[in-house]
């Protein structure tokens, strides 16, 4: 008896170990054109602009790919999707590692940035088949190893694209990558569709993506909006015709994409307002400290290159790649609640801190890793929160717009940080002014402060 049950778990815990991998390996692909960006400019030719255009090229696709992702592993089965998607992040690698020019490459990271989809699909196999305490510790992990192939990839992508070429470091992950969905082929157990006679809904589909394709254009738009007013106001406008038209018809649908009974419960909504709060936080303290540390004003930065820069962030790159772990076993033992309310409360204060004591390295650099660690450990508890509070069959779609979310409040966040330093930035000068420096860590500690109104709400309307 005790054999029989115990079989499955070992199944279930090899298969886990096998999608840590893939996430590993994904996390890797997904960061090595940012630190080798200039390389890329100089290779190809291209312009800052098109370098901006190429840096957030696979950020537009995940958002848009992964909540169709995670619907499509609700109703057919997460395996089989996940399958799928790695078939289509490989052929993006391959054309990325063979680019001869930018629009080749684009359209390369354009098909890599369904690898954001893995993530519910990897949330969704491990519900079914680890038992529950278990498996909110697996979402930590495979979130964190995410987060720690990201850092990989960071330290390996400059290295490799100087002593071999820029072409080895997109194709390296990419066989990484191969190699870990054999692996979660072999290992991971068939999971049956949910809903075998559920239709794709297309429509449903369709606005969606069209919304936070319209989102994220507007939010790269932002910083010259002053210089394009119709042009951002014409998005505000169709993305308000796209929201309507969505609600429309997922309310009249059969079988809608989302189900908007589940987003309107104050357990749900509340989570997706606190994520977008905490990556709004984190994401401006991420834009801030390498500019702090850059600037070499009157009394205030530090003059840094880019090497150095890179072993500054480092701890706080740590920081976020054991947050994901953590953040599973803390939610397991305190709960998701409790979790995430610290989580909040340490980010709120080291925002504040950050304001005004930012006058040698190591505060800066305690500061980062404090606010990635707590970061990670909170999104973790909320994404594990997401996942544990809803039916089986709505894994994928409920934890797939969590992922979406946070990838909106970092975008925003971004924004918001570029705006308060370009405003600080007095004409004829380079760094911006000490003042923008602090008022951007105090907004970004004001916004995740307000967060905390939200908490209360986590715990209401949720299936337990």
């Amino acid at each position: 008896m005790t054999t029989t049950l115990a079989s499955p778990v070992r199944v279930g815990k090899a298969a886990v170990a096998a999608l840590g991998l893939l996430a590993a390996a994904t996390g890797a692909l997904e960061s090595v054109v940012t630190p080798t960006l200039p390389l890329l400019q100089r290779e190809l030719s291209i312009s800052p602009a098109q370098g901006a255009l190429l840096s957030i090229t696979m950020l537009i696709t995940g958002a848009v790919v992964t909540p169709v992702a995670g619907n499509l592993g609700d109703r057919h089965g997460g395996k089989r999707v996940m399958l799928r998607l790695m078939g289509v992040v490989t052929a993006g690698g391959l054309i990325s590692s063979l680019a001869p020019n930018l629009p080749v490459l684009l359209l390369g990271q354009v098909l890599e940035g369904a690898m954001v989809g893995a993530m519910p699909l990897s949330f969704i196999l491990v519900r079914k088949h680890l038992p529950a305490g278990e498996s909110q510790v697996a979402i930590g992990v495979v979130s964190g190893l995410f987060v720690g192939g990201g850092m990989l990839g960071t330290l390996m992508a400059g290295p490799i694209a100087e002593r071999l070429s820029r072409h080895w470091m997109f194709a390296i992950p990419t066989m990484a990558i191969v190699a870990a969905t054999l692996l979660v082929n072999r290992l991971m157990p068939d999971d049956p569709p949910a809903r075998i006679d559920a239709r794709i809904d297309w429509p449903g589909l369709v606005l969606l993506s069209g919304v936070l394709l319209t989102l994220m254009s507007g939010l790269a738009m932002a910083p010259d909006a002053a210089g394009r007013p119709l042009a951002l106001g014409a998005l505000v406008v169709l993305l308000v015709l796209l929201v309507t038209g969505w609600i429309i018809v997922e309310r009249r649908s059969p079988s809608p994409m989302v189900d908007l009974r589940l987003l309107a419960q104050p357990g749900m909504w509340s989570s997706y307002v606190i994520t977008f709060a905490v990556c709004v936080g984190t994401a401006v303290s991420m834009y801030l400290v390498p500019q702090l540390f850059a600037a070499s004003g009157d009394g205030y930065g530090f003059g840094a290159g880019s090497t150095a820069i890179g072993q500054y962030l480092l701890p706080g790159t740590v920081a976020g790649a054991i947050s994901g772990p953590l953040g599973g076993l803390a939610a397991r033992r305190f709960g998701s609640k409790a979790v995430v309310a610290a989580g909040i409360g340490v980010m709120t204060v080291t925002l504040a801190a950050m304001a005004f004591v930012h006058t040698e390295v190591w505060h800066l650099v305690v500061g980062k890793a404090l606010i990635a660690l707590a970061s990670g450990v909170c999104i973790t508890a909320m994404v594990v929160r997401t996942a544990t509070s809803v039916d089986h069959g709505d894994t994928g779609t409920a934890t797939s717009l969590v992922l979406v979310t946070r990838v909106i409040g970092f975008a925003a966040g971004v924004q918001v940080s570029g705006a308060v330093l370009t405003a600080g930035t007095r004409p004829g000068t380079e760094d911006p002014a000490e003042s923008a420096f602090a008022a951007g860590f105090v907004v970004a500690g004001a916004v995740t402060a307000l967060s905390l109104l939200v908490v209360p709400a986590l715990s209401k309307g949720v299936r337990k």
